[in-house]
């Protein structure tokens, strides 16, 4: 059994000034991040939809979830299918009357120099940072359009701010994942609430996937000071939790020793 179930008091006390249960869709929802904001939002009351490829996974987290009070739902999705993720939405309105909010955290990183020219990795990563998320905004933005309100959360990096040796492909993706994000936010109406959240170093398996061997000497050092997924769901909870008259549209979280 994990150490990250959340107690009832933790439930009670998380539920927010404003206690408002909210259904929630989360994207790469099977590791880290995406599991971490799942089990945080599930344990403050929200009904979450966990969806990635990983569909024993996502069972384990959701059952685990449901074992200990929470309403959880594992769902198996591949951000870039378009009519994929648009069906998945469909069930989850049909099923649950509403969704309130899009947790758009599926993404990989596959690091390497250009000269490298891994362009199928290159592909790989537009696909799911870039075209996974306008897939995701496509899919939710009818639906809360419909519903009168809505919140939009991407989870960015700190390398949709910056780019270093190996990031220069992952870096534009997360740069076009920022600007997306910024411009669903200035089309909006107010009552769709949007927010980038962009994580520095964290515990996750993002970088277990890089197959440049430079790239991958070089996350060992880099990423020696890292921070839990959890210190990215507390950013996302503390967003979602806003009042709706309240719109928090960026932060960064990252390591204190990472400068």
């Amino acid at each position: 059994m994990s150490t990250h179930a959340t107690t009832t008091e933790d439930t009670d006390s998380a539920r927010g000034a404003h206690g408002t249960h909210k259904v929630v869709l989360v994207t790469g929802a099977g590791s880290g991040i995406g599991e971490a904001v799942a089990r945080r939002l599930a344990g403050q009351g929200h009904t979450v939809v966990l969806t990635g490829r990983r569909a024993d996974r996502l069972r384990a987290v959701a059952d685990e979830l449901t074992g200990v009070g929470h309403t959880a739902l594992a769902r198996t999705l591949d951000v870039t299918d378009r009519a994929a993720f648009a069906d998945l939405v469909a069930d989850v309105v049909a099923e649950h009357g509403r969704l309130d909010v899009l947790v758009a955290n599926a993404g990989v990183m596959l690091l390497s120099r250009l000269e490298s020219l891994l362009v199928e990795e290159w592909d790989r990563m537009f696909d799911v940072n870039v075209k996974g998320l306008y897939n995701g905004i496509a899919a939710v933005l009818p639906r809360f359009r419909d519903l009168g309100s809505g919140h939009v959360v991407t989870i960015a990096s700190i390398g949709a701010r910056e780019v270093v040796p190996t990031s220069a492909v992952y870096s534009a993706t997360k740069f076009a994942a920022r600007a997306l994000t910024e411009g669903l936010r200035l089309e909006s109406d107010p009552s769709i609430r949007v927010t980038t959240v962009s994580p520095g170093v964290v515990e996750s398996e993002l970088a277990d996937h890089i197959t440049d061997p430079h790239a991958a000497g070089l996350m060992v050092g880099y990423r020696a000071a890292s921070i839990p997924a959890d210190a990215i769901a507390r950013a996302v909870a503390y967003a979602v939790d806003q009042p709706a008259d309240v719109d928090v549209n960026e932060i960064v979280v990252r390591p204190a020793a990472q400068r």
